[in-house]
């Protein structure tokens, strides 16, 4: 059980985002996965995400392809992950066994952007835990 989120460095998770636009219709859903590199508690928690077709389990020293991907501090959202095999939404990486599998909604909260305005999203924690089918 992760008690701070200094727990979770180190550890593989499995990040399933469901994006929704200002009148809650689902706009896309990803599953990413990588590995938890730092954590800050104003900037939130760094995800080093498996470059193409690379295994998250791996302890590759070459993460010049990866992208790192910042998520909010909450765990209320972190679950323990069954076993098994797992593949990305986007570019069908493999992970296996992952630590952890970890569930948020992000909202849109403007309908309208004028151009150069930055879009805000809001980050929802999904709390109950995920049914892996």
């Amino acid at each position: 059980m992760l008690k701070t989120i200094e727990d979770t460095i180190g550890k593989t998770c499995l990040l399933g985002l469901s994006y929704f636009n200002v009148e809650s219709e689902l706009l896309k859903q990803t599953l990413l996965a990588g590995r938890v590199i730092a954590v800050d508690k104003e900037v939130g928690i760094s995800v080093q995400l498996m470059a193409n077709k690379e295994s998250a389990n791996q302890n590759s020293t070459d993460k010049s392809n990866s992208a790192t991907f910042i998520i909010p501090i909450d765990l209320s959202c972190w679950f323990t992950a069954p076993q098994g095999e797992f593949h990305t939404s986007e570019s069908d990486n493999k992970i296996i066994n992952p630590d952890y599998l970890v569930t948020w909604d992000i909202y849109q909260n403007k309908d309208k952007q004028q151009d150069g305005e930055q879009q805000w999203w809001q980050w929802l924690p999904r709390t109950q835990q995920p049914s892996i089918a």
